[in-house]
């Protein structure tokens, strides 16, 4: 429902993911990471199981003192980087395109380019005909070529209208304004943890559009600076309880 924080329990994996994910470079020796995930209510025989199977599963690889992020979560890692710190450019009024030309595909493939298409924060305009403002500092995958056209254009309409019918910003900005209050009240390391995983995931489905596209008073930018700080917090806090 659009203003309600989508919350996720926590559970031992997404504790260490959340951690990882956050830290710079994406690896904590054993001793570390066994000590960061005490605040957050997490047994340490819980941790050792969850690492046990996360390494199984691929999404952590084990180092000579610790864990590290696979290459499958590297790339979450970055993108959810770039949902925090989105780079932008000037805009001038142009917009991508993606027409998808390939046919014959299954379900499967047709679901992940529709996924892929959305991680690049293009939304469908109608089946096959995929759009955004051109102010993201990044080109087009060019392997999209095998399966679509690309374009770049301006539309004969007002533009803001268009990014109204493309994205729900109305519902986003009400979701995210509900979360910086969630996160405002919360105190416990597991609530805040818990509503800051939701803060990120809300931030990846941002369009992240030039400013004169979005709704006044757009709470993107309080959102991304109230996560910055609870990251900073966050990483000091797993300083301040390494080991000397």
């Amino acid at each position: 429902m659009p203003g309600e924080p989508p919350l996720r329990p926590l559970s031992a994996r997404s504790v260490v993911l959340s951690l990882l994910l956050g830290a710079h470079p994406p690896e904590l020796p054993v001793k570390d990471l066994m000590r960061s995930v005490e605040p957050f209510g997490v047994g340490a025989s819980t941790v050792r199981a969850a690492l046990s199977r996360m390494v199984a599963a691929g999404d952590l690889r084990r180092t000579e003192t610790g864990y590290r992020l696979s290459d499958r979560l590297l790339d979450r890692r970055r993108r959810q980087d770039d949902a925090v710190r989105p780079h932008t450019r000037a805009w001038e009024g142009d917009w991508e395109m993606v027409v998808i030309t390939a046919t014959g595909r299954g379900p499967a493939e047709r679901a992940g380019l529709r996924a892929r298409l959305s991680a690049l924060r293009l939304a469908e305009l109608r089946e096959g005909v995929w759009l955004r403002p051109a102010n993201l500092c990044r080109s087009l995958p060019g392997d999209l070529g095998r399966v679509a056209q690309c374009w770049t254009g301006r539309p004969e309409g007002p533009a803001r209208e268009l990014a109204a019918a493309l994205w729900p910003l109305g519902d986003w900005s009400a979701t995210a304004r509900a979360l910086l209050a969630h996160v405002a009240e919360a105190g416990d390391p597991a609530d805040r943890l818990t509503a800051y995983a939701a803060v990120v995931r809300h931030l990846l489905a941002d369009p992240v559009l030039p400013p004169g596209l979005l709704p006044a008073d757009w709470p993107g930018p309080a959102l991304r600076a109230a996560y910055t700080g609870y990251q900073r917090e966050l990483m000091e806090a797993m300083g301040r309880r390494a080991p000397r």
